[in-house]
């Protein structure tokens, strides 16, 4: 298939397939869009089934963080990377110099950060080859975004509650949360802090065993998660779980999660909404973690950073109070006032390049 061709190209306006044999890495850097900024995604390590998995999976990827990114009011666009491998078996130095290499190569266009399968430490390693990176582990810039991210999900959940059930507070309320790694697991404590009651799952026996031993989560299959009764359901794993397979088995009334592109197809928010199910567009409420690397280069303190994040409660009660007066689905007017954000370019796009 022709790349143009491809359902999931959206103007892009690059996309780098690296095959390095040395290194052993077979990775995609997708550049979606610069009108505000480089852009600005983090790298993803996951052992796709094939390279066109990989090739949705970065399109779709690099268009929500344009998405997030605008909607954060951020000085970036929107761009990705996928590694095609297993973070548990394959991952070597050599791959993180390499990809470094590919991110140098393209000036400045594209910021790499940690992402699902990448940590603070391979960025790195990253960049012993690229200025091009962000969320580096003891360096000036600061390291791992994602208690950020949990803490931007957290304050979206109680925007969400707040909407539609009146009151903001989850005491008594009840969260399933599927997937519990970095960001699953600091947003289960949150919660739990907050006296609600958390079912989790994992693929990653230990991580789901973790969660138990420390936060006392209720344990339930990966299978069985999506449709467990509950008031909030937060998907924290991979995309695409939100379907015209699964909604019919929901039980719950709110969705809110830090996983990227939850929903299989864009319909599927208008079927969420025709069942009464409040969901909060991922690249809305997932925004924490970018947040965060924009105020670790701004070295900007604590408070700051903090106060930085209630653009995510803001925002989605800005989207929620469109989609009830326009009586359209929350993706929908989200995608929407991105676009608004989106639609004017900034005058020299080669000025603003992170380091």
């Amino acid at each position: 298939m022709n790349l143009h061709d491809h359902p999931d190209f959206d103007a892009h306006e690059s996309v780098t397939c690296i095959n390095d044999q040395r290194a052993g890495l077979k990775a995609i850097i997708a550049v979606h869009n610069t009108h505000l900024g480089p852009a600005l995604g983090g790298c993803r390590y996951f052992p796709y089934g094939n390279t066109a998995q990989a090739m949705t999976d970065v399109l779709r990827l690099s268009r929500g963080m344009s998405y997030k990114n605008a909607l954060a009011r951020l000085p970036f666009g929107g761009g990705k990377s996928v590694i095609i491998g297993d973070p548990r078996r394959d991952k070597r130095d050599v791959q993180f110099e390499a990809l470094g290499e590919a991110v140098h190569a393209l000036n400045g266009q594209y910021v790499v950060a940690e992402d699902s399968g990448t940590t603070p430490e391979d960025m790195r390693i990253v960049a012993r080859k690229t200025p091009f990176v962000s969320g580096v582990e003891d360096s000036a810039s600061g390291g791992d975004p994602s208690p950020s991210t949990a803490l931007g999900v957290f304050k979206g959940i109680k925007a969400a509650l707040a909407h539609h059930c009146g009151s903001e507070s989850l005491a008594g309320k009840t969260v399933a949360i599927q997937g519990v790694g970095k960001v699953g697991f600091a947003l289960a404590r949150l919660i739990r802090n907050e006296g609600g009651t958390v079912f989790a799952s994992d693929l990653y026996a230990p991580s789901l065993d973790k969660a138990i031993a420390e936060l006392g989560v209720i344990p339930r299959t990966h299978g069985d998660i999506l449709s467990q009764p509950c008031d909030v359901l937060a998907p924290c794993a991979m995309g695409g779980v939100i379907s015209a397979t699964t909604i019919p088995t929901l039980n719950t009334r709110i969705i809110a999660g830090a996983a990227n592109n939850q929903l299989g197809t864009a319909s599927d928010g208008e079927a969420l909404r025709q069942r009464g199910i409040l969901y909060c567009p991922d690249f809305v409420v997932n925004a924490g973690g970018v947040i965060e690397i924009q105020h670790q280069r701004l070295g900007s303190d604590a408070l700051t950073r903090s106060k930085a994040l209630e653009i995510i409660p803001a925002n989605l009660m800005q989207i929620f109070a469109t989609a009830d007066g326009e009586h359209i689905d929350t993706e929908r007017a989200a995608v929407a006032l991105a676009h608004r954000i989106l639609g004017k370019p900034r005058s020299n796009p080669a000025t603003q390049c992170a380091a």
